[in-house]
C-alpha cells in the first residue's frame, strides 16, 4: 500500500498509477489477466468447485476443507488447506489477437513458412497434418491455435525447505514463428499446483479447469475480434501433444513407466530383467538401436 503511494508521488502529477493494491488488481482483470482461487483437498482427491463448491470436508477421505489450527483438532474457517491458482487461458488468447502485431504472427505459419516439403515448423509434422483431416472445419481457419502443454515440479525452496512442491502449468502456441514460440512473454502460465507434496497421478484432477477451458475451444470457440484483418471471427484450440520428463509423463498419461513394461514404445517388447541381488529392474537392452561398433 505505501509503496503504491511512494511511486504515485514520484512520478509526475495526474499520473493514473493505481493508488493501492486492490486498485492494481482491477486493472489486471479489465486487461484478461485475471486468476481464480480453487480450494482443492490437500490429498488432492476433489477441487471444491462446480457441485463441491460449498462442501466443507472432502467426500472421498474424509479431510476438512479448511486448515487446521495448531493444537490440530479445531480448524480455521475460511482459511483453506489447499489452493490451486488457476489463469484461463482464454481472456489471454482474446488479448493476444485485439494486438495488430500479434494477430499478424499468430498466422504466420499459414501466410509466411516456408513450405518445401522439409521439418522447419510443427505445421510440418504429422501430428498436424493429421489435425487438420480429422477435423477439416478446425484446418480451415488457420488461426485456430495449436498448443503445447508442459509441466514439471521443483522446490522452490531449494535446499531449505524439502517438504515442498510446486507445479506450474505452461501452454506453448506453436502458431507463432520458430523465434518467437518458445520467448516469455507467448509462454502462458495456466495452473499453479503448491503443497506439501506431489500431486502424482492425481494431478488429473488438478487440470480439470483447464480441461474444460481446452474443451469450450476446441468444441464451440469463442468470439474474437482480428484487429490485423479488422474482423471478429470463431476462436477454436486443440491440444497437439505435452512436454515432459519421463516421471512427469507417467503423470499426465497414466501409463506406469517403472516395472517390466516401462517403454511406452516397446510397452510389450521391452527388454527388461529383474536383478535378485540388488531387488531392481534393469533394461539391458536399451542400446540395442546403436551399431554394434558404438
Amino acid at each position: 500500500m505505501d509503496l503504491f503511494g511512494f511511486l504515485k508521488e514520484l512520478l509526475l502529477e495526474d499520473n493514473e498509477i493505481p493508488i493501492s493494491f486492490y486498485e492494481a488488481k482491477k486493472t489486471l482483470c479489465s486487461l484478461g489477466m485475471q486468476y481464480e482461487k480453487i480450494h482443492a483437498c490437500p490429498n488432492d482427491c476433489i477441487l471444491y468447485r462446480n457441485s463441491f463448491a460449498d462442501a466443507k470436508s472432502c467426500p472421498t477421505c474424509g479431510e476438512s476443507r479448511w486448515q487446521k489450527k495448531r493444537n490440530g483438532d479445531d480448524v480455521k474457517e475460511g482459511v483453506s488447506a489447499k489452493v490451486l491458482w488457476y489463469l484461463p487461458p482464454i481472456p489471454r488468447f482474446i488479448r493476444l489477437f485485439r494486438n495488430t502485431k500479434h494477430a499478424k504472427s499468430l498466422s504466420w505459419h499459414a501466410n509466411e513458412r516456408i513450405k518445401d516439403g522439409k521439418l522447419r515448423h510443427p505445421a510440418d509434422t504429422l501430428a498436424w497434418k493429421r489435425v487438420d483431416l480429422k477435423w477439416p472445419s478446425f484446418g480451415n481457419e488457420y488461426r485456430n491455435i495449436r498448443l503445447g502443454l508442459s509441466t514439471d515440479g521443483f522446490n522452490p525452496h531449494a535446499s531449505l525447505s524439502s517438504k515442498y512442491s510446486c507445479w506450474p502449468v505452461m501452454l506453448v502456441i506453436y502458431n507463432l514463428p520458430p523465434w518467437l514460440c518458445m520467448k516469455r512473454k507467448f509462454t502462458i502460465l495456466t495452473l499453479l499446483i503448491s503443497g506439501p507434496k506431489q500431486p502424482g497421478n492425481d494431478i488429473d484432477v488438478n487440470l480439470a479447469p483447464l480441461i474444460d477451458d481446452l474443451k469450450t475451444l476446441l468444441d464451440e470457440g469463442v468470439k474474437v475480434y482480428d484487429a490485423y484483418r479488422q474482423e471478429e471471427f470463431n476462436l477454436r484450440a486443440v491440444l497437439l501433444w505435452t512436454i515432459n520428463d519421463f516421471p512427469a509423463y507417467g503423470n499426465l498419461s497414466g501409463f506406469s513407466v517403472k516395472g517390466y513394461k516401462a517403454c511406452p514404445v516397446c510397452q510389450e517388447k521391452t527388454c527388461s530383467e529383474y536383478l535378485k541381488h540388488s531387488r531392481k529392474i534393469c533394461y539391458m537392452g536399451h542400446r540395442k538401436f546403436l551399431p554394434n561398433t558404438h
